[in-house]
């Protein structure tokens, strides 16, 4: 299951996982149904990995794993944040407080920012370009609607955001080409699926090795383990 709602991306496995190497530009709420988690050679009831910490990462049960955007939380920026397991129960039970035991994504949010805190107000030409940067051909086009040079508005978002552009821009083109690939078109997880190489054409991918190169660099798995067809 994959669910897209605005700053979050909520997946979740239905078994024990492990996956490779990998550096994401988000926060990742690792959030176990009852076993553990694992980052390097430490263990918890959960964790909170911050963006662009290199590591592998493994649970003991099936798990949610919840993406937060880099401008959303403040906690530890260099290193992971470990969860007790009443932290854990309190983020599930918020993730799942939705109508009939579904996703409710404002409580999800309100709950993780509760647990990390709430990172400060960041430049919205930063979050705009962002935004547009996924879905535009060419960052020069971007900068000219914002009113600055390219050079600029790159210094601008790896200032503001901590992550460069290019970067977040690869991130939000997987993000979109993930839920199409499980059919979450919004939060609610309504959608038709498509195989691995529409979705990487949907989401602005070069073919459908550029979109696997992406998966793998920032989650560490491929886009096939999450059962999309070619």
């Amino acid at each position: 299951m994959l669910a897209l709602a605005g700053d979050l991306a909520v997946f979740a496995e239905s078994r024990a996982y492990e996956v490779a190497w990998h550096r994401h530009p988000a926060w990742k709420l690792v959030l176990p149904l009852g076993g553990h988690a694992v980052v390097g050679e430490s263990v918890g009831a959960g964790v909170l990995v911050p963006p662009q910490y290199a590591h592998v990462c493994a649970t003991s049960s099936a798990f949610v794993a919840v993406f937060v955007e880099a401008w959303c939380l403040r906690a530890h920026p260099a290193s992971p944040t470990w969860l007790d397991g009443r932290a854990v129960r309190r983020l599930l039970d918020a993730a799942s407080s939705g109508t009939g035991g579904g996703l409710d994504a404002e409580a999800l949010r309100a709950e993780a920012a509760a647990f990390a805190g709430v990172r400060r107000a960041v430049d919205p030409r930063a979050l705009h370009a962002v935004r547009a940067s996924a879905r535009a051909t060419r960052i020069d086009a971007v900068a000219a609607e914002l009113g600055l040079s390219p050079a600029r508005l790159r210094a601008l978002v790896a200032a503001e955001i901590g992550v460069p552009l290019a970067t977040m821009r690869q991130w939000r083109r997987l993000r979109k080409a993930f839920g199409s690939l499980v059919g979450a078109g919004g939060a609610g997880g309504a959608g038709g699926a498509v195989g691995i190489a529409g979705a990487a054409a949907e989401a602005g991918f070069a073919d459908q090795a550029h979109l696997t190169r992406a998966a793998r660099r920032f989650i560490g798995r491929t886009p096939g383990s999450l059962g999309g067809r070619r």
